[in-house]
């Protein structure tokens, strides 16, 4: 089974359902509480493992609670730990998120141990880099740790896919590295200095990002699906018509999903739908690795639209 190394980070989320988001200084009565496993990196490192990928997940943890909990999780769902390091001097990383009745979110996070993955942890993933075909990985560490694992994964032979959440600057320079990038709208608006409000707009920012070097680019547009783009041209993948009730995760579930699909030899256009499915289930659940669907739903997904079509 091919591997896919996931870097990044991994949290403790803090979720409260509210009525609507607090303006500022505003204080509102919300609703149900649950303490949820999130992290961008986590959460997209469990989505590869439910999903039937071959997951190691190189992170950074606190000697807490919160890191226990999070060792115990990700081993019942089959995920390597050897490569998360447990920090002695800070606590684990905790979001404070709030859902309102939509389903959209606003989240805070104080990233602590994740803050210090760096350039020696993946010198110790090195093993498993090698033997990657792609390495995953995300902005929610140092930018620094980023880059240097980029460019490791890239010269290891591995293919890099970057989601670049939370969306930040990038050295020009580190596109020729990366396999491919997956902004959502704001984050391709960020990227390349434009906005991006529509399909057309997704087209002109995902050329900016293909001629900086990205060997692909996909990006995703919410409930108008995600445009698939190569230097031949640009493809959209309809999204899956829902009822959300949470879009923590979706991003995280796309991505994890998009590169199981890649690992298996799907073709971009195929992953893209396949990880449309997961996100999709993701969606109309509460949480972040709480969302995150298995290979068995998400076949289900894609087999149901496979009868539609035939009929």
């Amino acid at each position: 089974m091919n591997k896919i190394v996931v870097i990044g980070s991994a949290n403790t989320d803090l979720c409260v359902r509210t009525p609507k988001i607090p303006r500022p200084g505003e204080t509102v009565i919300g609703g149900d509480f649950r303490i949820i496993f999130g992290g961008k990196g986590a959460n997209q490192a469990v989505a590869v493992a439910r999903l039937g990928g071959n997951a190691d997940f190189v992170a950074r943890v606190g000697k807490d609670m919160f890191g226990n909990r999070l060792f115990e999780n990700y081993q019942a769902d089959g995920l390597s730990t050897k490569y998360i390091t447990r920090d002695d001097n800070l606590v684990s990383g905790v979001a404070l998120i709030s859902v309102d009745a939509k389903g959209e979110n606003s989240i805070v996070v104080a990233p602590e141990a994740n803050a210090r993955l760096s350039t020696a942890d993946i010198d110790r993933a090195m093993v498993a880099i090698n033997e990657a075909q792609f390495v995953l990985i995300q902005l929610e560490i140092p930018i620094k740790t980023v880059e240097y694992a980029i460019r490791k994964a890239y010269s290891a032979g591995a293919k890099v896919i970057l989601n670049p959440a939370p969306a930040t600057k990038l050295s020009a320079e580190l596109y020729k590295y990366i396999y491919l990038i997956t902004p959502n709208e704001t984050e391709a608006s960020i990227l390349t200095g434009m906005k991006v409000e529509n399909e057309a707009d997704a087209a002109v920012a995902a050329e900016r990002l293909l001629n900086l070097g990205v060997e692909n680019v996909i990006v995703t547009c919410g409930a108008k699906g995600s445009l698939v783009c190569t230097k031949v041209g640009c493809d959209l993948v309809q999204a899956r018509k829902v009822k959300a009730v949470d879009t923590t995760a979706a991003g995280d579930v796309y991505n994890g999903a998009l590169t199981v699909a890649l690992a298996e030899g799907k073709s971009l256009h195929d992953a893209a739908e396949f990880a449309t499915c997961a996100s999709a289930i993701s969606v109309t659940r509460f949480g972040a690795q709480d969302s995150v669907p298995h290979r068995c739903e998400v076949d289900a997904m894609l087999k149901e639209k496979s009868l539609n079509t035939a009929i």
